[in-house]
C-alpha cells in the first residue's frame, strides 16, 4: 500500500503516532505538497492519500472518502493566507500570485473575490511560498496566496512575532478560513483522505484504521507535536500549539455541511462536475 502524506506540519497530528511506531501502518508513506499528491492519486500511483477537497470533487467517481478524517477549521486556519499591499476589494485588475501547491485554496480565493470582496484580479500561478519577497514589493504583483508552513512563517514575520532577514511588509492579510466562516457561518474542509475505488476494501480499511488511531493519539499529544513543529520550522512552540488547536481532523455533520456548500458553489460556477459523496464502507 502506498499512502500519501502532506509534508506540512498540519499533518503531524494524523501521522505522529505512525512516525513514532506507536501505531503500525501496513504501507509506505509518500510525502508531497497537496497538488503532487493529487496528481499521484489521479495517476493511480497512490492507493490512499490526503488530497485537496477539490481533487475529490473533480473525480468523485474514482475515489472513496475515508470516514471521519479531514483537515478542517471552524474559523481562522492561519496556514492559508492572502497577503496584500492593498485591501482585497481594491485588487481588481491587479495581479495576484496564487500558490501552485493547493487547488482548494485557489478555488476558495476565487469565490471570496467574487462574492465577498467584489473584485476581479488576475490570478498568476506561482511558487508563492518561495517567491522573491524583494520583487513582490514591486507594482508587478499586488498580493499573493500562501499556504502551509510558509504562511505561518510569513504571517509571524509580518506581525513582528518572528525574525526574518527580509520580512515583507504586508499591510493587509486575510485568513481564508476566517473569511469563509464570516461569509457562510460554516466550517471549511481544506483536505480529505481518499482511497482508490480499485484498491481492495480490506486494505483500505486497514490504512483507515491506522490513520484514525494515529489521529486519536495525535490530538492527545499536541504539546509534543508542537515541539516537533517548532524544531522543524522555527515557528514558536506556542504558535504551533495554537495552530493545532485551530484545526479539526474529524469529518462530522457540521464539517460535511461546509464541504457540500463549497462543492455546491463549485458546481454552480461550473468549476467541478455535479457529483456525490461516497465513503469507504467502514
Amino acid at each position: 500500500m502506498r499512502v500519501g502524506r502532506i509534508s506540512y506540519i498540519n499533518c503531524y497530528p494524523v501521522y505522529g503516532a505512525i512516525d513514532r511506531g506507536i501505531v503500525q501502518l501496513q504501507g509506505t508513506l509518500v510525502d508531497g505538497v497537496p497538488t503532487r499528491l493529487n496528481k499521484l492519486m489521479a495517476d493511480g500511483e497512490l492507493d490512499v492519500s490526503v488530497v485537496s477537497a477539490v481533487e475529490y470533487a473533480q473525480d468523485a467517481d474514482r475515489f472513496l472518502l475515508l470516514p471521519d478524517l479531514a483537515i478542517t477549521c471552524d474559523g481562522p486556519v492561519r496556514s492559508v493566507m492572502l497577503f496584500s499591499r492593498v485591501p482585497a476589494s481594491e485588487l481588481g485588475g491587479r495581479k495576484v500570485l496564487v500558490s501552485t501547491s493547493s487547488m482548494t485554496s485557489v478555488e476558495l480565493l476565487r469565490q471570496l473575490f467574487r462574492e465577498r470582496w467584489h473584485a476581479a484580479p488576475e490570478f498568476v500561478p506561482a511558487d508563492a511560498e518561495i517567491a522573491d519577497v524583494a520583487n513582490f514589493g514591486s507594482e508587478t504583483h499586488a498580493a499573493r496566496l500562501v499556504i502551509g508552513d510558509a504562511a505561518l512563517v510569513l504571517d509571524a514575520a509580518r506581525r513582528g512575532d518572528a525574525a526574518a532577514d527580509r520580512a515583507p511588509h504586508y499591510p493587509f492579510a486575510y485568513d481564508l478560513g476566517a473569511e469563509w466562516k464570516a461569509w457562510t457561518g460554516l466550517p471549511f474542509v481544506f483536505a480529505v483522505w481518499v482511497a482508490q475505488r480499485t484498491t481492495p476494501v480490506a486494505e483500505s480499511l486497514g490504512v483507515h484504521a491506522s490513520l484514525i488511531a494515529s489521529r486519536d493519539w495525535g490530538v492527545q499529544h499536541l504539546d509534543q507535536l508542537a515541539a516537533q513543529a517548532h524544531a522543524n520550522t522555527g515557528i514558536a512552540q506556542d504558535e504551533c500549539r495554537e495552530y493545532f488547536d485551530g484545526l479539526d481532523y474529524r469529518l462530522s455533520y457540521k464539517h460535511l455541511a461546509g464541504l457540500t456548500e463549497f462543492f455546491r458553489r463549485l458546481v454552480t460556477d461550473g468549476r467541478v462536475p455535479d457529483g456525490r459523496l461516497a465513503f469507504l464502507p467502514a
